[in-house]
């Protein structure tokens, strides 16, 4: 037996997260924090629109993201192609970025809109036109349903960022809902 790098874009993201951490919060918030405001001449404001999701507050914080991202991410990897799901994840850190600009004044950074975009995305493995899947149903009123009720708690969790992250998944499974030979 062999071990294989089975999931290209999930592999490469978990190695440049943990890398990331390891170089600790100095880095972490320099590069990979969007901030509530942006300064639309300093290149690095853009970068980090994309990178947040990279950077992690803290070793448990990568790991509950990737709990999830290393379980889900090769199965949709391998539905939805490498390239696929690197476009989806790329699109849902983008917009989470801007949109957090616009509506919040606080910092944001973590996977954990690429984590839920993955958790509605993997109830449509299944899905066939004309149907709704019922797994997607309970996913929406466990997963979603929480981050709703927890939006009305004080913490420093962005519900927004794992609600737009579950609306993404969600756009992602009705809309592109095709297999990796199309998306490749």
């Amino acid at each position: 037996m062999r071990i294989t790098y089975n999931a290209p874009f999930v592999l490469s993201l978990t190695i440049i997260c943990t890398i990331i951490r390891f170089l600790g919060d100095g880095i972490t918030g320099m590069f990979f924090t969007v901030g509530g405001s942006m300064n639309i001449v300093n290149p690095l404001d853009y970068f980090r629109l994309f990178s947040h999701a990279l950077g992690h507050g803290d070793w448990n914080h990568l790991i509950g993201n990737f709990s999830f991202i290393l379980i889900l991410g090769p199965l949709l990897e391998e539905k939805y192609g490498t390239k696929g799901l690197l476009v989806m994840s790329f699109i849902t850190a983008f917009v989470t970025g801007v949109l957090n600009i616009m509506f919040f004044d606080t910092g944001l950074l973590g996977a954990s809109g690429l984590v839920f975009m993955m958790i509605l995305l993997a109830s449509f493995t299944n899905f066939k036109a004309g149907t709704i899947p019922l797994t997607f149903i309970f996913v929406v009123l466990l997963y979603i349903g929480n981050e709703v009720y927890n939006a009305f708690k004080s913490d420093n969790i962005s519900q927004f960022a794992h609600l737009f992250g579950g609306l993404a998944g969600s756009v992602f499974g009705f809309g592109g809902g095709k297999n990796k030979s199309i998306t490749n």
